[in-house]
């Protein structure tokens, strides 16, 4: 992430996370291939340049995009713990967030509803929507190379039912 290194503002905005012990913990545990860490700060930074072209406040999308999975696993997890942590991961990371950083509510909600439609909480801001967005983005393009040509295949097998369905 070359282009995050040389954006002086995104730094400033956000160092204060990137130089936290408790929050560099997430760099050992991986994450759609990646480590945490690296999947959150690509979120938060394409977050942030795309709130900043929008008007957005981009200072709470760069701050909550970085923090909108900072919850420590257990690598050891089962696939039932994994799949249930999909579903309770964004709570823990709002108070994990609040307790280490002290969050304001349209952080919390960023943090909250990133996971929206998986889970029912609804983003009611801008900045909530553009963090949702880019994380599946990301997430997807990242859950592509660990897995490549089965997910493609997979993705391709749904979108012909998906067409086929609107026929």
């Amino acid at each position: 992430m070359n282009q995050m290194d040389q954006d002086q503002e995104y730094t400033n905005i956000v160092n204060h996370i990137l130089e936290n012990e408790e929050f560099n913990k997430i760099k050992k545990i991986e994450h759609h291939g990646v480590s945490r860490f690296d999947h959150s700060l690509k979120v938060s930074y394409y977050s942030y340049k795309i709130a900043k072209a929008l008007h957005l406040d981009y200072d709470q999308v760069a701050r909550a995009g970085l923090l909108h999975d900072f919850f420590l696993s257990d690598e050891e997890r089962t696939q039932k713990e994994r799949f249930l942590s999909t579903f309770v991961h964004p709570k823990k990371a709002v108070k994990n967030a609040d307790r280490v950083f002290g969050i304001n509510e349209k952080e919390a909600d960023i943090i909250r509803t990133h996971m929206f439609p998986v889970n029912l909480a609804v983003p009611k801001y801008a900045e909530s929507w553009v963090v949702n967005l880019v994380d599946k983005v990301v997430g997807s393009y990242e859950f592509s190379k660990k897995f490549g040509y089965k997910l493609n295949y997979v993705m391709n097998l749904y979108l012909i039912l998906l067409l086929n369905s609107l026929k």
